[in-house]
């Protein structure tokens, strides 16, 4: 019997508390061993290929994925096994020569992601990477595995494996970290501390396609077994969601190696960035899991004409709650953003100095986090309708205007010096990155008004407009309230503080969204108080 969504969403939102607890952990355990030092610093240069390929061909809600949930839960048990051997067969092909190259070619390609990087940061991403270098053929496997799953309603393994990778760098790091003792040379802890790093990252890998084997066997999608039929139509229907999705999705992470091209000649700006980064990822992985991939399924049997009514229903219900529960994030971040940094990060070797790196950062990102999920979601809503060309077209013009916003936001620079007065550092390479989300929400939104026509735009503007005015005065809430209340010293404290503020800027926006009617809040607030009734 099909499951229902909302036991879906629950039961993917279970999984990925897990896994985002997991992240958590492990990102705590980086953060007290290498701060924004030279190991992390290479970490994040040598990891953009091998999580290039990891995120897009091996993530949850990557094209891969999508493509396999989109075309899979559409056949038969016998049907489904057949496209997906002939996938998985073209993948590895692909795959493997792609693996080789990246450890033969570890050393140019670092030079071309970090130019400006320092010699001692160079050597330990090339080795860095030539250690992750199979993770491109692991990603292929696991997202096959991830897409197959969730075709066939399996939704817990898919959404609990990216804890068993952080299990991995928690245990690796961690052991690490209590042998070196009080060992005092920065060049022996960078290049050890790096390949232990890069590691356990690919043991991490390993384990997430590992424990969705028996589940793939017991759904009888786990055949090795030679078939070449590039012909089928299942594996053309596949294909065609894949192939511009992936080049759409893959402009993403163009955009994050651009960043840290940009990023290479500001000190542990490429560290900084991926600690905010994770702060903003584990919310919005945790929305985006609970929301889309229970949607995608769901919107591909509404892509009907006789179902448009229902289609547009579910598209401004998505919209709306993943715009609400963005803001209200978003709000909380870019009013606290020091205090959450201080909190969660600031032990050993992250310093006062990498706290207001990373809270500049992060308040930032908080300016972009509903565009960050709207552009996901929208890009995912045409997937559903077989349409992969047009998140591509744009997503390509988007990274042309992310390049140009990039140079101009960090200063300008040229071989003859900075051409522009104003350096906003690392926040500036953010700042380009939100503006350039916001744009292309607003034209994906506006294409899909014409490929669908009748969208009622003008009022879910509206909507939109009121929940901003709602997530700015919730911000401000939440400012005052950190700034006035007086506690003692302490983590602990600080903490108590910053949940006080953070409660009472969410129960404010609640509160305000309730009064303007923004009826998905109405309906999240009266689910709420059922459940206190019940109790």
């Amino acid at each position: 019997m099909p499951k229902s969504l909302k036991r879906i969403a629950l039961v993917v939102t279970f999984g990925t508390l897990l896994s985002k607890f997991g992240g958590l952990i492990r990102q705590l355990v980086i953060a007290g061993a290498f701060g924004v030092g030279p190991a992390y610093v290479a970490y994040n240069y040598a990891y953009v290929l091998p999580g290039f390929f990891l995120t897009l061909v091996g993530g949850i809600n990557g094209p891969l994925h999508n493509g396999m949930v989109t075309v899979l839960s559409r056949r038969n048990e016998k049907e489904g096994a057949y496209v997906l051997a002939v996938i998985s067969n073209t993948i590895i092909v692909v795959l493997i020569p792609i693996s080789i190259i990246l450890y033969l070619a570890a050393d140019p390609l670092v030079s071309l992601i970090g130019p400006g990087l320092n010699p001692e940061i160079h050597l330990i991403a090339t080795k860095q990477l030539q250690v992750m270098a199979p993770m491109a053929l692991l990603a292929g496997l696991i997202g096959l595995g991830f897409g197959s799953l969730n075709a066939r309603e399996e939704f817990f393994i898919p959404s609990i494996a990216p804890i068993i990778s952080s299990f991995a760098l928690i245990i690796g790091v961690g052991a690490w970290w209590i042998s070196k003792g009080a060992e005092v040379d920065s060049v022996s802890i960078g290049i050890k501390g790096g390949l232990i790093l890069a590691q356990a990252t690919l043991v991490g890998a390993f384990l997430q396609w590992i424990i969705q084997i028996p589940s793939l066997i017991k759904k009888g999608l786990f055949k090795f077994k030679f078939i070449w039929d590039l012909k089928h139509q299942g594996v053309k229907e596949v294909w065609r969601i894949i192939a511009p999705a992936t080049l759409s999705s893959g402009m993403m992470q163009i955009n994050v190696i651009t960043d840290l091209f940009f990023a290479s000649d500001i000190l542990g700006a490429a560290a900084g960035l991926g600690y905010a980064n994770f702060l903003v990822q584990a919310p919005l992985g945790l929305a985006s899991n609970a929301l889309l991939i229970p949607l995608l399924p769901a919107l591909s049997k509404l892509t009907k004409i006789e179902h448009r009514p229902q289609l547009i229903q579910k598209i401004r219900q998505s919209l709306m709650l993943s715009s609400a529960s963005m803001i209200a994030l978003g709000s909380i971040f870019l009013a606290l953003g020091d205090p959450i940094v201080g909190i969660i990060y600031g032990r050993g070797a992250f310093g006062p100095p990498a706290v207001n790196l990373v809270g500049g950062i992060l308040m930032v990102y908080g300016i972009g986090m509903p565009a960050y999920l709207g552009r996901d979601l929208l890009v995912r809503i045409f997937y559903a309708l077989g349409d992969g060309k047009t998140p591509f077209k744009f997503s390509i013009a988007g990274i042309v205007l992310n390049i140009i916003l990039d140079w101009v936001f960090v200063g300008g620079p040229t071989p003859w010096g900075d051409q522009i007065p104003i350096n906003l550092g690392a926040q500036g390479l953010v700042l380009a990155t939100v503006g350039v989300n916001i744009l292309t929400c607003w034209v994906l939104l506006l294409k899909l008004d014409s490929k669908l026509g009748n969208l009622p735009i003008k009022k879910w503007c509206n909507d939109l407009v009121k929940l901003l005015f709602c997530g700015i005065l919730s911000g401000i809430l939440a400012w005052i309230i950190n700034v006035t209340l007086i506690l003692p010293d302490g983590v602990t404290w600080a903490f108590l503080k910053v949940f006080i503020a953070s409660f009472s800027s969410v129960i404010g926006f609640c509160f305000l969204g309730n009064y303007f009617k923004i009826k998905e809040v109405n309906e999240v607030i009266m689910i709420v108080k059922r459940k206190i009734i019940s109790r």
